[in-house]
């Protein structure tokens, strides 16, 4: 067994994985469309998606009441799984990639902000399944940027902080990292811009997720040198 400084890699989805923002960007829109609400701003939407719904609801429709939200939640899903679920595709490389950081017998996970029903249905389409070890949902952990998620897939797979890493597309997913004492990279294929993640600090931000194979190869050869 190859001895990686980061025995665990723990994976964003959306953004990160899958090339899905201008979908969820597209079924936002729909859903006030049908309900009559102003459509959000566009920027704005972008970068409150890996959030949890309810944060995301705020950030376009802040303060409405609770059974706004419920009807905005309820009519997002109808047009997501009636509509939208099946148009996203993984960025170009990504079963390769997950496929050689199997084989070096890492330790792979998802963390992420879609519904347990989402992600589920997402990976059932793309056939990754049998890559992970473990994922989280805001179904059953507190939602970006609470260090829970990362918290719990510790705990399950038994790694120590300072073995895992985070990559992620969204400020909130290296905000996470951090809360959790996990080092992070960023990657721009996303939600956020450069300076916005290199405002967070992370090891690295590359411009695709494929682009982690090399840096981590990279990685390791800096560490045999010093």
């Amino acid at each position: 067994m190859t001895d990686h400084r980061y025995r665990l890699l723990i994976f964003d989805w959306d953004g990160t994985l899958l090339d899905s923002i201008a979908t969820i960007v597209s079924c936002t829109q729909a859903t006030l469309a049908e309900l009559g609400l102003p459509r959000a701003d566009e920027s704005g939407l972008r970068g409150a998606i890996g959030l949890g719904i309810d944060e995301m609801i705020e950030s376009f429709c802040p303060g409405c009441d609770d059974a706004t939200v419920a009807r905005i939640i309820e009519v997002y899903r109808k047009h997501w799984f009636g509509n939208f679920a099946d148009r996203p595709r993984l960025f170009e490389g990504v079963p390769e990639l997950l496929s050689a950081l199997a084989d070096q017998d890492r330790l792979l996970a998802i963390a992420t902000a879609k519904s347990r029903k989402g992600l589920a249905s997402d990976i059932e389409r793309t056939g990754l399944g049998a890559f992970f070890q473990a994922s989280r949902t805001v179904d059953e952990a507190a939602s970006k940027p609470s260090p829970d998620m990362i918290l719990q897939l510790l705990d399950e797979l038994g790694v120590v902080p300072a073995r895992a890493l985070m990559i992620g597309d969204a400020a909130h997913d290296l905000q996470m990292a951090r809360n959790a004492g996990v080092a992070a990279v960023g990657v721009t294929s996303g939600t956020a811009k450069r300076e916005v993640l290199l405002a967070m600090e992370p090891l690295a931000c590359l411009d695709s997720v494929t682009a982690l194979s090399g840096w981590l190869e990279a990685t390791v050869a800096d560490g045999a040198r010093t």
